[in-house]
């Protein structure tokens, strides 16, 4: 019997401690916690995508794209891609990969860029001699420079290792728009 009395005074006292001490058990919540990042605000999503299409022939792209905002001025982030280039009894070829953006806007409306794009190319050429198989990494280092109206930006970028044999560009100027929401 001595020994339920303990018990019945020992879990007496714990439910008058833990009430006497009752800020303290629900001061586990941590009011900094509750702050929330502004991390996501700073973050802006966008790409490209195009769509050509024609006689026998037919060019799909999609490229997701999110930057961080770190100020006014400077911007950087990351991108995807993905291609596919068929022409009809000739070619057909995909390709996927990511790329790294910076982007510098010293005014407004002009919007300077920085890309280093790594992309996975395989492709097939077909014509009556037989098939030719060609899987390789391409990486192309593009230096552009835009006008910016807002989210929207219409430019130029040039690709500074760009080869005319062992590329997938036929050009190393390109054109760009860049939407960003």
């Amino acid at each position: 019997m001595k020994k339920n009395s303990v018990m019945n005074l020992t879990f007496l006292l714990t439910i008058v401690f833990l009430f006497c001490f009752n800020s303290e058990i629900s001061a586990q919540e941590d009011t900094e916690m509750k702050a929330k990042s502004d991390f996501w605000s700073h973050v802006q999503f966008g790409g490209g995508f195009g769509l050509g299409l024609g006689n026998g022939y037919a060019d799909i792209m999609v490229a997701p794209s999110a930057v961080y905002n770190f100020n006014h001025y400077v911007s950087a982030g990351l991108g995807a891609q993905y291609s596919y280039v068929k022409q009809k009894d000739f070619y057909n070829a995909n390709l996927y990969g990511g790329s790294l953006i910076a982007l510098f806007h010293p005014i407004e409306e002009l919007q300077l860029s920085t890309e280093l794009e790594q992309l996975r190319v395989n492709r097939t050429f077909e014509d009556s001699y037989g098939s030719d198989k060609q899987d390789f990494w391409n990486t192309a280092l593009f230096l552009g420079a835009g006008y910016r109206n807002e989210n929207v930006t219409f430019g130029i970028r040039y690709n500074v290792l760009h080869k005319d044999r062992d590329n997938i560009y036929a050009e190393a100027f390109m054109p760009f728009v860049r939407i960003y929401f």
